[in-house]
């Protein structure tokens, strides 16, 4: 961020502007080589994806996609912040958070 706003304190108009330059910055460190950047930008891009989504539309006891991670579902069990807190069935049911961002809903089909 080039100013030292929080996500939660910016427009929708601000957070898009934010995506943008940490997906670029995202992509210039993915060329050259290093991962760990590369990472932490889009982490950084899917935090502020999640200031862009309602967290009323995550609904405690259902279940969800996992976007990036194919045919793996995720049940929230709670919502703290910006963060669906459950866990992914199938596995050991480890209780875990998710940003928002990264959750699909399973209803609307594929």
């Amino acid at each position: 961020m080039t100013n030292d706003k929080k996500y939660s304190e910016m427009s929708e108009y601000e957070l898009r502007t934010e995506i943008g330059s940490l997906m670029e910055k995202a992509r210039k460190a993915e060329q050259m080589g290093m991962i760990n950047e590369f990472a932490v930008y889009q982490r950084k891009a899917l935090m502020a994806k999640s200031y862009m989504i309602d967290p009323a539309t995550i609904i405690p006891g259902e279940i969800y996609r996992i976007e990036g991670d194919e045919g793996v579902f995720f049940k929230v069990d709670y919502l703290k912040g910006r963060f669906a807190w459950g866990y992914r069935l199938g596995g050991e049911r480890a209780e875990e958070a998710l940003p928002i961002a990264m959750l699909e809903t399973v209803k609307k089909g594929k």
